[in-house]
């Protein structure tokens, strides 16, 4: 446990931090599996609107500090990928 308030100040602060970043990352992963849905029912639209929401979330989560820069990159990347294969 921590000794000074300071530090006891910053276990605070770091479990409230904990818990908005768990939620973001919740927030992601329902995006993404909505868009999963919409992959394996084979709907393009729903898929290509679907793409773009999980996007603007997943960038979202880059500009909170919850993602790496280029972990969102390649998670957009391969989630575009598999929405346009669906029209080849």
């Amino acid at each position: 446990m921590a000794n000074t308030t300071s530090a006891q100040k910053m276990v605070r602060k770091i479990e409230r931090r904990t818990a908005v970043n768990k939620s973001r990352r919740s927030r992601v992963r329902t995006y993404i599996k909505k868009l999963d849905t919409a992959v394996e029912a084979g709907d393009q639209s729903a898929a290509q609107a679907a793409l773009r929401t999980a996007e603007s979330e997943i960038m979202r989560a880059v500009s909170k500090g919850v993602m790496h820069k280029n972990t969102a990159s390649r998670k957009v990347s391969r989630l575009s990928k598999r929405v346009k294969a669906l029209s080849a």
